[in-house]
């Protein structure tokens, strides 16, 4: 019998493991949150994940459960490890992922390098972090926040106070978090894979490019990231990974500081449009590597297979038409490039696909999938 893995989310990196799925001859199912979303290929239900009973009721007859996305309710977790079911990651290391506040708390605890940050209920503490910071700092909410959603640049306590009024009125307390606002050269991610046995892999750092807040380029493996900074990350990535106890796919999200230093940003635990490089440019993809993870299968090879590999994100799409109508004039002019969509209609800064081009020279293969991907935007 054929091993099964539930996934709860009906996005599209749930979309990217079928493919994966279908090639181990695993049986991906998925718990989408309407019909027609980008993993409908595999939906065998449909249904609101934060309610325990529908998840508990997908659930019941796959091997193990993982996520699209982290956003299910701790409640609803424990309902599923109570009843016995493998869920992966767990609720202990999702929760870190969920809550900034608790994420930064842990990491600290780790020893690992961050950006000096404070938890603030109103409007003077967050002064008084500012006039401890040059002024200026980063304000982000602790849960739910993603793509650059839920982040502000202020320089005056006052700038939060909807947020502050926000958190005020659901009456339940809670606090926002301020970081200082990082001086750096470049953003990186770090990928890890981590079995629920133990046994961890470390993909090569890249660098990514973000445009209003969001992953548009990634570059794989970073470049000049050879020799200590490519030690420093991956120690950081399998570090997090044991303390969280996390399984299956993590990110680590890295500032690369002009003083030379990598501090912690942001956490994923599953796969992470900066690992989307990985389906064309390494020997195993993120999305194989989290359904071994999770499986507790023997971890594959996360060996890049060219020198570089660069992925561009399609952000919003064509104004008219689909993105279908395009691939005829992309795939003649650029037939080296891989192209991915999610099945998603066009809409602004929706991300709807990503190409992706392995090369031995980096400008020409930089060149081409920004030049493929051009053809999926107006």
């Amino acid at each position: 019998m054929a091993l099964r893995v539930g996934v709860v989310g009906g996005g599209q990196l749930a979309r990217m493991m079928i493919a994966p799925a279908v090639e181990l001859g695993v049986d991906l199912r998925v718990l989408a949150e309407e019909d027609g979303m980008s993993a409908s290929l595999a939906a065998t239900a449909v249904g609101d994940y934060r309610d325990a009973e529908t998840v508990l009721a997908f659930a019941r007859d796959v091997d193990v459960v993982t996520f699209d996305h982290e956003h299910v309710p701790q409640s609803v977790l424990a309902t599923l490890v109570d009843a016995g079911i493998a869920v992966h990651p767990g609720p202990h290391a999702l929760r870190f992922a969920q809550d900034k506040l608790v994420m930064r708390a842990r990491l600290q605890e780790l020893g690992m390098p961050q950006p000096d940050w404070a938890a603030v209920t109103d409007a003077e503490q967050l002064q008084a972090f500012l006039d401890d910071h040059r002024g200026r700092a980063v304000v982000k909410t602790p849960r739910g926040g993603y793509d650059g959603k839920g982040v502000r640049v202020v320089s005056t306590g006052t700038e939060a106070d909807d947020w502050f009024a926000t958190l005020a009125e659901d009456a339940r307390g809670g606090a926002l978090l301020v970081e200082e606002l990082v001086d750096f050269t470049r953003e990186l991610a770090q990928q890890v894979a981590r079995r629920p046995s133990g046994a961890v892999r470390a993909y090569p750092v890249v660098e990514t490019v973000q445009r209003d807040g969001v992953c548009a380029e990634v570059i794989a493996p970073a470049p000049h990231s050879g020799g200590r900074l490519e030690d420093v990350a991956a120690r950081i990535g399998i570090t997090i990974a044991e303390g969280l106890e996390v399984t299956g796919m993590l990110a680590v999200e890295l500032f690369e500081t002009t003083d030379e230093r990598l501090l912690v940003n942001e956490l994923a635990m599953r796969p992470h449009n900066s690992g989307h490089w990985s389906q064309d440019g390494a020997v195993t993809s993120q999305f194989e590597q989290h359904l071994r993870a999770v499986l507790d299968l023997p971890l594959g090879d996360p060996s890049p297979v060219s020198e570089w590999a660069v992925m561009v994100n399609v952000l919003g799409g064509p104004t008219n038409g689909s993105l279908d109508d395009r691939f005829d004039a992309a795939m003649t002019e650029h037939p080296g490039a891989k192209i991915h969509t999610y099945g998603k209609a066009p809409r602004p800064g929706r991300k709807v696909g990503h190409v992706n081009v392995v090369g031995g020279n980096l400008d020409d293969v930089a060149y081409e999938a920004r030049a493929a991907a051009s053809f999926f935007d107006d």
